[in-house]
Parts: C-alpha cells; structure tokens; sequence
C-alpha cells in the first residue's frame, strides 16, 4: 500500500478495473488502485508515466475514466456507485487535469538532461548501450542511481533560471471552433490557463473561490469566455456575471496607474495630447464630453482602454515578482540631486537614468580576473582534504618539519652495507635465473599485454569492465538486505550479472579464442562475478534456514 510518507489527495471507493471491485487513490505522485479485501496495490502509475486521460461520453452507461500512458498501454477505471459515479469521476478527473501537466513538464525537463548527460559523457552513453539497449537492465535501474544528480543538477539550473514571459497576444491566439450545433469550443492548454492567472489576477481569485464549490471547471470558464470581462468591447454587462467585480477592480487598477503617472523623469506623457486635423483645427478647444459620445464612440473608446489594459496588466505579470523592490528602491532613492550627501548614498532617480542612457556594461573594461564560484555543501572537508570521517586528530606544521628534519639527518648519515646484504654465489645464481634463457625465463622474451592485444579489443574490454562495475556496485549496494524492496532487487540484480556474462562476456572470451589469444584477459571479471554468486548463495542459504 501506499507508504508512510505519501500524501493522499483523494479517496475513491467501489471502483471497479477488469470487473474487479476495489478503490482508487490519487496521491502526490502516483495514481493507484487496490483489489477489496487486499492490502497491496495491483495498478500504479506515476503521474510522469500518464500521456493522457479520457472519458466516457455522458450519455453511456457505464461511467469510466482511461489512463493513457507514454508506452501505448492504458488502464480503464469504472466507476460503479449508481449515486456518485459521476461525481467521483469528475474529481478524479479534476484533480488530474491540475497534476498531471505538473509532472509532464518535470518529466520533459528530466528527459532533457538525461539526453545532455549521455552527449557529454561518451562512456555513460557506451555504458547505456552495453546495460539499456542490449536489455540486460532496464532503464529505471540504470538511473535510479543518479536522480539525485539530476534533482541538483535541476536545481542549480532553476536557481538562475529566467522566467518565461506572456505573450502580449495569448487571448487572440485562443482560436474557438464550431461544435457543429451553433456553439463554440475553447481549447485551453495549462500553459494558457497560467498565463491568464498571472495576467489577471482577479481571474485566479474567482477560480478559488468558485471551483469547484459552486462550478465545474468547465462552467467557470463558459462563463468567463460568456462574460463582459472577456469581451470589453460590449457597453453592457450582464446581472448574473459573476466577473463583474473583476472588471470593476480592474478600472480602479487603471486610474491609480494613470495617477501613479511614469516614474522616469525623462519621459513626460503629459504633454502629448491627441490633435485631428478636422474641421475647425486650431479654432475649437475644447474637448467632447463623454456624455455626448455616439454607440460607435463609446465602442471605440472601450475597446481602446481594453487595449490598454491588457497591455499594462501583461507588463505588471511579468514585473510583479522581480521589480517590486527596485522600484521601491528607486522611490527612496529620488532625492534631491543638488545634495552632497546623496552622491554617497544611492544615486537619483534621474543619474541612474542618464546612465542607463549613456552607459553600455558590453564596452566597460573588465579590470579584475574572471574566477570560478566554489558551491561547497561542506567547506571543512575542502580545507582538509580527503580525511576519514572518524579521525578526529591532524597533524600539526611544527610536526610535519621535525619529521621532514630528521629524514634529512638519517640520510645524510646513510651508510650502505651492501656486502652484507647478499654473497657472491647467491647474486650471480639470482643473474643467471632472471636473464633470457634462464631458470625463471624459460618463455623466452616476454611482451607486455598491451602490445599483444590489438586496440579494438582493449576498447571493448574496458567497456566490459565498467558495465560489470555498474552491476556490481548495484548488487553490492543490496547489501545488508534487511527489507522486501532489497530481496526483490538482489535477486533481480543477481539475473542481471547471469545475462551480462552469457551475452557479453562469453562472446567477448570466444571472440579472443577465435584470434589464438593465449592471455587470459577476463579472468578477473570472472572472479568478480563468482564472489558475487558466492554472496548471493550464502544468503539464499541462509534465508532458507531462517524460513525453515
């Protein structure tokens, strides 16, 4: 079942899979389903693994919901409560719709920097063709070692990460098209969805509050795509639209902007003035009231302040986060200029300005040497260097120069004693042993391993031994097994190292066979394999006799 430190979002009971009554559980991470009766899981998925999910058309009978996943496969739920099939559905539903582009988006991201990974390290990617590709492990198993880096890696890169911004045109670009029956279709993806949120922040309030306690989602965003919010081009608003105290928040929003005015005091919006050259230029100055406005004026001037809305609100998402205190900054900054203690504090407003102006970082001389950050977890361990964990006693310098001294006393007293070493007879015999054709080298001249074995063959043999070593280190980790993940994984890694040696390294052995190779060149990878068969036949006998 699902284990102590996962969170459960939803519970979902009398839901049936393979006509097969049992209950479903949306949790954090994965969606799973358990049999009644039973306290293990028969289906799970990742929501990384799901590509998809569908639904049973409305008007059939049986209430379902389909899961399809990345490899083809899918797994269909029925869901059998005649009172709340559908609403449970539609939770069900719901909730995945808000979780599954989050893990998708994590997943491409993952699927990113494993691709980077194998381009930059020629022997991982030779090691993921010798272990993933000819099958002997699955791909799960060759990087469930490293997500660890990859979650580092991740991080670090998220950590100066720029934020991507909205496009001034995302509402245009949501095309409706005709369902056939004088009604229009809206597709709306999750990454239009956020953008909406984060420009109209009033939009995403309406969400919480309505969804999905008063509306589905659906409804919410009928009704948004129906509203006078969405289309400010109407002079009318509706009594029953529920965003109409968006929009009322909105023009409050526009006239504390206008009366915020522009902060740069180069710029003076103030001066410009919309002239026509009608009738009557330069004779009427005055300005027509907004009470005498014709339908096609009013249409005009709101579909000019929907312009202009929309506009500010897109620059205000994508400034809300980062700018707010440059420009609080910026506000105290704004002193007198002609004070001689501002030039020792922050510069004003308008120096800065001039010198954003004037000023380019591109031609500014780089006096100093460009360094490298250290990101050190542990900075002890980096001053010391690579000392055990449990000695607590160093060396000390005056230490260290008494013993260089003395070393240098002992040699310059150093006198050799070799006629006591060894006697004539003994040395010339050990000659006469060691030299061609003697005792000890009946074989005649010897040639060194490398210069016997053709390069293609060592290539392949250090292939061979770093994925022996990818395995080992695997099977070794199992080890004190003291739980039912590391039996099951042992005995899979032990099936593993069987595959390994009867479809790589055998080929490898008759391979070197074939070219008359007297030198044993794998045998210590057989030795490395036999301990580790060793290993596993003393737990196994073990385990046996504590079962019995």
């Amino acid at each position: 079942m699902a284990s102590l430190s996962e969170e459960v979002l939803l519970v979902l009971k009398k839901v049936r899979q393979r006509k097969q009554d049992g209950t479903l559980y949306l949790m954090a991470e994965r969606i799973a389903w358990g049999p009644e009766g039973k306290d293990r899981f028969t289906v799970s998925h990742l929501y990384a693994d799901i590509r998809c999910q569908k639904i049973s058309p409305d008007g059939k009978a049986k209430v379902q919901l389909q899961l399809v996943l990345h490899n083809g496969e899918s797994t269909t739920f029925h869901f059998s409560n005649e009172s709340t099939a559908l609403k449970d559905r539609e939770a069900a539903k719901e909730l995945l719709q808000q979780l599954l582009p989050k893990f998708k988006k994590k997943a491409n991201k993952e699927l990113e920097e494993k691709n980077r990974m194998l381009q930059e390290d020629p022997v991982l990617f030779q090691l993921y063709k010798d272990l993933v590709v000819s099958q002997v492990i699955s791909a799960e198993e060759f990087w469930a070692n490293r997500v660890g880096n990859l979650n580092d890696s991740e991080s670090t890169v998220n950590n100066g990460k720029q934020e991507v911004g909205i496009s001034g045109a995302f509402l245009a670009d949501i095309r409706p098209q005709t369902d056939g029956c004088n009604g229009l279709r809206y597709n709306l993806t999750a990454d239009i969805i956020e953008s909406i949120f984060r420009t109209y922040p009033a939009v995403k309030q309406k969400y919480r509050e309505n969804v999905p306690h008063n509306f589905t989602e659906k409804e919410f965003w009928t009704r948004f795509f129906q509203s006078h919010y969405f289309h400010r081009d109407r002079i009318s608003m509706g009594s029953q639209d529920i965003f109409a105290e968006c929009a009322k928040q909105d023009e409050k929003g526009i006239k504390n902007m206008a009366n915020q005015g522009v902060k740069n005091p180069l710029v003076d919006l103030l001066s410009l003035e919309d002239k026509s050259l009608d009738e009557g230029y330069g004779v009427c100055t005055a300005q027509p009231s907004t009470s005498n406005r014709t339908v096609k004026e009013s249409s005009n001037h709101a579909i000019i302040k929907r312009f202009n809305n929309h506009s500010a609100m897109v620059l205000a998402a994508s400034t809300r986060k980062g700018d707010a205190p440059t420009d609080q900054a910026s506000e105290t900054s704004s002193t007198d200029g002609n004070s001689r203690d501002s030039d020792f504090f922050q510069p004003p407003l308008k120096k800065v300005k001039l010198q954003e102006a004037i000023e380019y970082e591109d031609l500014q001389m780089e006096n100093g040497p460009k360094t490298v950050a250290l990101n050190l977890k542990k900075s002890d361990r980096y001053a010391h260097g690579p000392v055990p964990l449990q000695s607590q006693q160093y060396t000390t310098s005056q230490e260290i120069i008494n013993s260089v001294n003395c070393i240098r006393h002992e040699m310059a007293n150093y006198k050799p004693g070799l006629t006591q070493v060894l006697t004539s007879s003994a040395a010339s015999s050990a000659i006469a042993a060691l030299s061609p054709g003697g005792l000890l080298m009946q074989t005649g001249v010897q040639h060194a391993v490398n210069q016997m074995v053709p390069s293609d063959l060592q290539g392949e043999l250090k292939h061979l031994y770093v994925a022996a070593a990818e395995l080992l280190r695997h099977f070794w980790s199992c080890f004190p097994v003291n739980s039912v993940f590391l039996e099951e994984k042992v005995v899979k890694m032990k099936t593993n190292l069987e595959r390994f040696q009867m479809t790589k390294l055998r080929p490898f052995q008759e391979q070197i066979q074939r070219q008359y190779l007297s030198t044993n060149l794998t045998g210590h990878l057989e030795q490395m394999l036999q301990t580790a068969y060793s290993k596993f036949n003393i737990w196994q006998t073990r385990r046996m006799m504590r079962r019995t």
